[in-house]
């Protein structure tokens, strides 16, 4: 019995699944159909004509018109009336004077200094007598006679050589040593004056 019952259920449904085909057919073939439009494609748009190449327009040339000539003109130039003047008068002759003569003037001679021998002299300060020590050690010795120019305040003026010792570092030694002196003035009627006196000057090494 519950057999029975399995296979009239198997029987049903299969029934149904035929019944569901069917009216599946039935469905689509009355389905209605949707017809859509599509629209044209755009044509494409003609491309746009070349540019045409305008000609170059040349300014024309100038053109140079002369101007026409005028014609001046002239008035003629006055006549110069050139009046006779009279004869200058003669001038007097100019009377050059004669020039005055150049006497050339002479200076007076300077005064004559005053010559003192070296046995008159009178010092107020005698002159050192250093004796270079390369003298000493070469045993150097002699005489320098200097000449002496003397002012009037007994200060020398000038000093010079008069006679070489025969040696060079005792002549200069001299000439230095000779600076150091001071002398008593000389005068004349009364007044100071310049002398100049030959003086020796011995330099002796002991030997």
């Amino acid at each position: 019995m519950f057999a029975a019952g399995v296979i009239a259920l198997h029987l049903l449904g299969l029934w149904g699944l035929s019944q569901m085909q069917d009216v599946r057919r039935t469905v689509a073939r009355v389905a209605p159909v949707v017809v859509r439009l599509i629209a044209p494609a755009e044509p494409p748009k003609p491309l746009p004509p070349p540019p045409v190449a305008m000609p170059q327009l040349q300014a024309p040339a100038p053109i140079f018109i002369e101007p026409p000539l005028i014609a001046i003109a002239v008035a003629p130039a006055p006549s110069v009336v050139v009046a006779a003047l009279p004869p200058p008068s003669p001038s007097p002759a100019v009377v050059q004077p004669a020039p005055t003569p150049i006497i050339p003037v002479t200076p007076p001679a300077a005064p004559a200094i005053k010559q003192i021998p070296a046995s008159a002299v009178r010092y107020l300060k005698e002159p050192r007598m250093t004796v270079p020590l390369m003298s000493k050690r070469l045993r150097e010795s002699g005489i320098v006679h200097l000449r002496v120019v003397v002012d009037t305040r007994g200060l020398p003026r000038e000093i010079s050589l008069a006679k070489s010792s025969g040696f060079a570092r005792l002549d200069e030694q001299a000439l230095q040593d000779m600076r150091s002196a001071r002398f008593v003035p000389q005068t004349e009627n009364g007044q100071p004056v310049e002398w100049e006196v030959i003086t020796p000057m011995s330099y002796e090494v002991d030997r």
